[in-house]
């Protein structure tokens, strides 16, 4: 009878910890999701957009001084 209450013991142990996962479950996606990847795909456009206007302005603000090009 020792025994079993061991083997239930340890059973009932091993069971517990097969089944805590050490890294949590990634996120579920949503059904808005598809509705948002356009607008972070229009950001990161924007954000190259914004990049290329920047060095253009740079590029004319220092031919409007005189400066040698680089």
């Amino acid at each position: 009878m020792g025994k079993l209450k061991f083997l239930t013991l340890s059973l009932s142990v091993l069971f517990t910890l097969s089944c805590a996962s050490p890294d949590p479950p990634p996120p579920k996606k949503t059904v808005f999701e598809p509705m948002f990847q356009p607008v972070e795909r229009a950001k990161a456009v924007q954000d190259t957009v914004n990049a290329q206007a920047d060095a253009t302005r740079k590029a004319v603000d220092s031919q409007e001084r005189g400066e040698p090009e680089h």
